[in-house]
This record gives C-alpha cells, sequence and structure tokens, in this order.
C-alpha cells in the first residue's frame, strides 16, 4: 500500500473511532509514515535489542572501559514508532551510560544532586513531545482517564501539553494506552529521563550552559545564573509542543514548557537503582518532577534540576510525558 492509500486508510480508521475532530493530518502522516517504515517493527525491535546487547558487553568486557557518557546507538535501527493514530509519537532512545547529578561547579546546583554513574543497557522509546490535549482527550473519548477534562486555562488545547494533570491521572493515561496497543506505556524514572534530557552532554541544559527564551518557554525576566531581574520574555503561559529546536535525541521541550510527572518515589538525595530503573521507596505520595517549567526560573530547567509533589496534584505547569518498554 502507497502511503497516500496509508493515510486515506488511518484517517478513515480515525473517523470511525470518532478520532477526526482532533487529530491533526501531521500525527496521522507520522502514524502512516511509520507503518509503511516499520511494517515488521516487533522484529525490528528485537534485533535492536539483541546488537545493543552486544554493544553493552563489549564495552562492560574491556579492562578499563571509557568515562561516560557513552551512547551506545545500533546503525541502521528503528529510531521511531506511532502505534496508533492518536498515539504519542516515539523516539527510540539508545542505551547508554551518563553522570547523573551535576558537578559543583554548576550555578544554581543544589546539594541533592550529587553525581552518580548510571549505566542504562536496554534501548527504550520516548515520546517526542510531552503528552498533548488532542491526545489526553482521545483516552476520554475511548472511556479511559476517568472521563477528566483538564482545565486549559484558556490558553488553548490542541497540541498545547495537557496541564492540571497528576500524577494519578497520568498512570490512568499509560494504563489506557497499554491496553489500547498492547504494549507497556508508563512514566520515565529519574535515572531514564535525565539520560534522555541530556542526550550524551554534560553541560548545565542540553542546549549548553546559557539559555535564553529562544530555547524555552521559561519565565525569562530572570537571567542565569544570578537570577536577577531583567527585562527578559515572561510568555506566561504554555507553548505548543515542539515549538523549539530538539535535544541530541529529537526530544522536544525536555527544558521548560511544563515539568514532567516521573514514575521515581520522592527521595531527597540521589538514591535508589542506577541501571534505570525507579526508584520505588521513599516518600510515595510525593513523586519526582523534571525538567522546568514556563513559569519557572532558568535554573529550574537545567537537567540535573527536580522537584516533587504529592500524587493526587493538579497544576497549571505540570504535564507528563511518557515511555514504552521495548
Amino acid at each position: 500500500m502507497d502511503l497516500k492509500r496509508t493515510i486515506l486508510a488511518a484517517l478513515a480508521l480515525a473517523g470511525a473511532l470518532g478520532l477526526a475532530s482532533t487529530t491533526s493530518a501531521d500525527v496521522l502522516g507520522r502514524y502512516a509514515a511509520s507503518a509503511k517504515a516499520h511494517p515488521n517493527a516487533e522484529v525490528e525491535i528485537a534485533d535492536l535489542k539483541a546488537k545493543t546487547a552486544a554493544l553493552v558487553q563489549a564495552y562492560l568486557n574491556q579492562p578499563q572501559p571509557p568515562e561516560p557518557p557513552q551512547i551506545w546507538r545500533v546503525d541502521g535501527a528503528i529510531s521511531e514508532i506511532v502505534d496508533c493514530p492518536d498515539c504519542p509519537d516515539m523516539v527510540v532512545i539508545p542505551a547508554g551510560q551518563y553522570t547523573m547529578g551535576s558537578p559543583v561547579s554548576e550555578p544554581n546546583r543544589v546539594g541533592t544532586e550529587q553525581q552518580r554513574r548510571v549505566t542504562i543497557a536496554y534501548p527504550f522509546a520516548v515520546g517526542r513531545f510531552d503528552v498533548t490535549f488532542d491526545e489526553w482527550n482521545a483516552c476520554v473519548r475511548d472511556g479511559g482517564c476517568g472521563g477528566y477534562t483538564p482545565n486549559d486555562q484558556g490558553w488553548g488545547r490542541g497540541r498545547r501539553p495537557v496541564i492540571n494533570v497528576s500524577w494519578d491521572d497520568a498512570q490512568a493515561y499509560v494504563a489506557w494506552l497499554s491496553r489500547k496497543t498492547g504494549h507497556v506505556y508508563r512514566l520515565l524514572s529519574q535515572n531514564e529521563w535525565e539520560y534522555a534530557a541530556r542526550a550524551g552532554t554534560t553541560t548545565a541544559f542540553y542546549f549548553g550552559d546559557k539559555i535564553s527564551p529562544s530555547l524555552a518557554n521559561y519565565d525569562g525576566t530572570y537571567a542565569y545564573p544570578n537570577n536577577t531581574l531583567v527585562n527578559g520574555l515572561n510568555r506566561k503561559k504554555t507553548t505548543p509542543v515542539g515549538s523549539f529546536q530538539p535535544n541530541g535525541f529529537g526530544l522536544n521541550d525536555m527544558a521548560g514548557n511544563v515539568w514532567q510527572w516521573t514514575q521515581d518515589c520522592w527521595s531527597d538525595y540521589y538514591s535508589g537503582p542506577v541501571d534505570g530503573a525507579a526508584t520505588t521507596n521513599g516518600d510515595c505520595g510525593r513523586r519526582a518532577l523534571r525538567g522546568g517549567s514556563w513559569g519557572g526560573n532558568p535554573g529550574n530547567l537545567r537537567s540535573a534540576d527536580r522537584l516533587r509533589n504529592s500524587t493526587g496534584s493538579r497544576i497549571y505547569d505540570i504535564g507528563f510525558r511518557v515511555a514504552r518498554t521495548l
């Protein structure tokens, strides 16, 4: 089936499911293109995992393995997954090793960001964007997400990141997405989130050690690193996803726009697994947030920065991004 016919088939499916009103042609086009490019996606994923395991083992077998960051890419491997017309656009993240946390010399660093080496020996997929209102609405229309309709604060819905969603709400969304696709969707762990955000960088932000409102959505009336007041841009609301350049892995808005829920229970210090898994002990009534937001100061957008909130909190600068286990 050629691309045009695939797109038409996707549009017909969307109409049958009552999705066409909020499923953009761009999203449907990516779904159709992904289906055409990867008709045997699960076979490709299995091949990627096997080749990744060999790369990881070869690295570990070295007498003196090189220092992180390390990214174990498999040439020619599947790089994007779109499981359904209303599913998030997922980027396949290669396995790798990096230094989590921040050096003592990094401005705005807090003492809980002590550095440690993390090895993520498996590839996984991460949403190219934060989950949008369109994607959330698809869940609600399909009988999921508790029928909850979040307030958009009057800023608009569509391709803006969904806000006023709690950690519990995010769990409802990934549960629905897993049922719909037959694959395991979930939130990222903090280990995975920082690895995915850094994309091989060691600077304060994934775009360097300097920041401006042209690079991310935050309160630009504060200067970095001293937080003095300046005549900068403060948009005072979210922007549509993908409004800024992506990081080295092709992920958009890993700094700013909305804070992103992670799976981890809160701990005052970096603790828990160093293999990519989430922290499952500590204060599990509060969960870790990453990335900073439109209303935050620039230091909150650092790759090592983190926040926490209770699992039931619905706030206008908090959203989430999903992962898929491969």
